[in-house]
């Protein structure tokens, strides 16, 4: 499938641009539906604001404010975690009970829609859609129809301990090459060049998929018939990360560690460069190192530079009944003005998806994640995304153990994810 990458020609102009300040940061901000709507709508929200007391304060005040215009709406925001969210989507479409709102990405909005679990949101933000950058609302199109209100963008890049690198005399490594060649001499000082996170707990967007879109290969094929993770593009990726463990370049139990960024290696020093941080993460990385140590740069390269990005989704389910969805519309616009996005792309420390809305800070750190919105990938959306993923990890990890070559990996995944292919 072709790759739609996130590149926001627009974006650097928008720290010019001027919006409408909403109060402080723990503000919820106001409202500007017309109150004449009633219903109940339910929102399943997940912990974009990685801080948990102001990521419930947030949006304690949230319903408050939009209830305050809307008195015959009731608004229920139930925050959830990360952990299982297909599952829990999946058995809440399947059952018919559960959220009227969800907040999805763009794979899994077309793995939804693909089985009538959403609906268009085209009516709600109408009178808004030009504000948002394009890229966003084409993310959220399937079928010339938006299937989400883009709420906030996501990016990742490189992140470096820079005291490891010039203590070893050795330049920021920004291809693959240079991290082969730093490899062998940070190995000597028992500190490995890459962290890689091969459990099943991190998402494959983050592990390998990026590496994979280096190597100038991809999840499906262009029309996305077929599996294309085991060409010769997957397999030079894959095989790069074995050739880094191999010289002690990815700690050994990179197929089982933790995506938790306390007490990984990288934050206990023995690990030199992370290839997809967020903000927030590199604030935890920072927290454990130093203020001055982790640094940001720009996207790795193989064949090309790519990285994950992707905008979050606020999707209306199939849950919403017709007599409700007035109130739906109602929170969605709501969650779509400038004023909401402003405040929340604060707390959340993410990037805005409206062309009003300035940047969440300034400085280097924010020059390279927007830098790094040229090369982001918001995954490969296809129906079967997910179960192509959940297959394709266990078959990572054993190439990680040693159990299988980088080519045996792919061939035995893409089997599987094929007849997952076959059945969807």
């Amino acid at each position: 499938m072709t790759h739609r990458l996130l590149g926001i020609t627009a974006l650097a102009a928008a720290t010019a641009l001027t919006m409408t300040a909403c109060g402080n940061s723990s503000s919820a901000p106001v409202a500007q539906t017309d109150g004449e709507v009633s219903g109940e709508v339910t929102m399943w929200m997940y912990p974009v604001i990685k801080d948990e007391a102001k990521n419930r304060e947030f949006w304690e005040k949230t319903e408050k404010a939009f209830e305050s215009e809307n008195p015959d709406v009731d608004f229920n925001v139930e925050l959830q975690t990360f952990d299982k969210r297909d599952t829990q989507i999946s058995a809440a479409l399947a059952a018919n009970s559960g959220p009227d709102i969800v907040m999805i990405t763009p794979d899994q909005a077309s793995t939804y829609h693909e089985v009538g679990g959403l609906l268009p949101v085209d009516e709600a933000i109408d009178d808004e859609k030009d504000s948002f950058y394009t890229s966003g609302i084409e993310a959220a199109t399937i079928e010339d129809q938006v299937y989400g209100v883009p709420m906030f963008q996501n990016v990742n890049t490189t992140a470096y301990n820079k005291e490891i690198f010039e203590e070893a005399g050795l330049e920021l490594p920004k291809t693959w090459e240079d991290i082969k060649e730093a490899a062998p001499i940070l190995a000597e000082k028992d500190i490995s060049v890459l962290e890689y996170v091969g459990s099943p707990e991190q998402t494959l967007n983050l592990t390998f998929y990026p590496f994979l879109w280096q190597a100038g290969g991809s999840i499906f094929t262009e029309d996305g018939s077929d599996i294309a993770f085991d060409s010769p593009e997957g397999i030079e990726a894959l095989q790069f990360i074995l050739d880094l463990q191999e010289m002690g370049g990815v700690v050994q139990s990179a197929g089982t560690d933790s995506p938790a960024i306390e007490g990984s290696p990288m934050a206990r020093g023995q690990v030199a460069l992370r290839a997809t941080t967020s903000l927030p993460e590199l604030a935890q990385l920072r927290g454990a190192l130093g203020e001055e140590t982790v640094v940001l740069g720009e996207p790795l390269e193989g064949e090309v530079q790519a990285t994950f990005g992707n905008p979050g989704l606020m999707a209306l389910t199939s849950i919403n009944e017709e007599d409700n969805r007035q109130a739906a519309y109602a929170v969605l616009d709501f969650l779509s003005t400038a004023e909401f996005q402003s405040e929340f792309t604060k707390l959340a420390s993410n990037f805005p998806t409206r062309t009003d809305v300035e940047l969440p800070g300034t400085g280097p750190d924010y020059e390279a994640l927007e830098a790094a919105l040229e090369y982001a990938i918001p995954g490969e959306p296809h129906a079967a995304a997910r179960q192509v993923m959940a297959a394709l990890a266990p078959y990572l990890q054993s190439a990680l153990r040693g159990d299988l070559s980088a080519e045996e990996a792919l061939t035995q995944a893409a089997e599987e994810a094929r007849g997952i292919l076959s059945r969807t």
